[in-house]
């Protein structure tokens, strides 16, 4: 059966879905004999890393939903289509799909009207479309099955990996810039969507203004709007924490290298890349107890009670003062993230569900070649 990638994800700037996404096309790519690759369709907008990404067809007419919505189904016709960022063509009869979670049903709050209505049109088609859906966790399949009416028989888990960090060479330079001392300093990684649930560190902050020798560092762009926030605007220009802005992978692995620890209490997660990245690096993990996160970071993470900044604030005190505990979960951290890896992902996705043993899935899907 012939397939080719929707490159939508080469648009886009790089966060958690387009990580995987990249991530595991490149490894496709890695493990294909040269000039055998799977093809990438992609939009004329496309930038990098993905723009990099070998054996790729352009196609330059339209661009965003419109691309994705007509053109791609167009220069895919005769192909199966793998896409890598929740959503695919609706006119496309041949896809497989991966679906990373199910926020807009789950925490619908953070997002616009007409975000969560586009979504749910996509999923909606879904039980009659009958497409092959990948998903990056159980806790992911669990609520794809329950929200689509989808037996799951249909979804197929295909965990992240995290090795992608051996590629980064970390750039100290960031540290000296924010004025860091190595262990004395707090990452919190996230967008500012409020079930990344930063309004809640920042309480906890407050908690911790007597220990005056340790920062706080938020990775990620301001928003104009959520500094209009009260608590937000408090530490806008505070020294205890820092905002770092935008961040290469360089200064990123820098961060999660030097820190004492990262803070990660987030609402709602689908699987959880950040404390998985942070662990890779040595970083000693503070993870909310919600959602995906306990089944990524199983026992190798100190958990604590999102919706509480006092538990929060304990838990960071308590790996800052207890240099054993620190230790405890740095070595642990490690040795639980180095068992995701994307060749792993990868061998998965091909050897078990595009070619191997669940391929009959996938060919069911397929209508004759003329089709869209």
């Amino acid at each position: 059966m012939a397939f080719a990638i929707s490159g939508k994800f080469t648009w886009q700037p790089m966060a958690g879905v387009q990580r995987v996404a990249y991530e595991l096309t490149r490894a496709m790519q890695m493990r294909a004999t040269p000039g055998e690759e799977l093809e990438i369709f992609v939009p004329r907008n496309a930038i990098e890393p993905g723009a990099s990404l070998k054996r790729q067809r352009q196609f330059s007419w339209l661009r965003g939903t419109l691309w994705e919505q007509i053109t791609l189904p167009f220069a895919a016709r005769g192909r199966t289509l793998l896409s890598l960022c929740n959503t695919n063509p609706t006119i496309k009869r041949r896809h497989v799909v991966m679906v990373h979670d199910m926020a807009v049903y789950d925490v619908p709050q953070g997002f616009s009207k007409e975000f969560r209505l586009w979504y749910r049109i996509i999923f909606s088609m879904f039980p009659k479309s009958n497409p092959t859906i990948l998903t990056v966790s159980e806790y992911s399949k669990q609520w794809i099955c329950h929200h689509l009416n989808v037996d799951e028989s249909r979804v197929e888990v295909v965990p992240p990996g995290a090795d992608h960090l051996d590629r980064v060479v970390a750039d100290p330079g960031i540290t000296q810039r924010l004025g860091l001392t190595k262990d004395a300093y707090c990452v919190i990684v996230g967008s500012l969507h409020p079930r990344k649930n930063l309004q809640r560190v920042l309480e906890a902050i407050t908690q911790l203004q007597h220990l005056t020798n340790i920062r706080f560092v938020v990775v990620g762009r301001k928003n104009s709007r959520i500094f209009n926030d009260g608590l937000v605007s408090q530490f806008a220009d505070s020294k205890q924490v820092k905002w770092s802005g935008f961040v290469s992978d360089g200064d990123q692995k820098a961060l999660h290298e030097n820190a004492g620890r990262l803070i990660f209490p987030s609402l709602y997660e689908g699987f959880g890349l950040p404390p998985l990245e942070a662990m890779y690096c040595g970083c000693p993990v503070i993870a909310s107890s919600r959602t995906a996160i306990p089944g990524v970071c199983a026992d190798a993470a100190l958990y604590c009670d999102a919706t509480s900044a006092a538990d929060i604030a304990e838990k960071v005190s308590c790996l800052r003062t207890d240099e054993g505990l620190r230790e405890h979960y740095r070595a642990k951290g490690a040795a639980r993230a180095r068992e995701f890896k994307w060749e792993r992902s990868v061998q998965r996705l091909l050897d078990d569900i595009l070619y191997g043993r669940s391929s009959d899935r996938v060919t069911e899907l397929a209508p004759s070649a003329s089709m869209v």
